[in-house]
């Protein structure tokens, strides 16, 4: 899954998330994220968090 870092959430409150900026931070963070949070993330699709948990290194080193 590709999310642009521009891209914000809105919900049903009205509330707006960054989930790109967020996204961004977790990947710039990943070295110091436990299991649990990169497996969370790895089932929702992101590459990287996958090849952190699984070790499929092409994901670490792609943009």
């Amino acid at each position: 899954m590709t999310v642009p870092r521009s891209h914000v959430e809105r919900l049903e409150d009205g509330t707006e998330v960054k989930l790109g900026v967020w996204l961004m931070n977790q990947k710039s963070r990943m070295e110091k994220l436990t299991t649990d949070r990169l497996t969370a993330l790895a089932a929702l699709g992101l590459d990287w968090a996958s090849a952190r948990v699984f070790g499929d290194l092409r994901y670490l080193t792609a943009p």
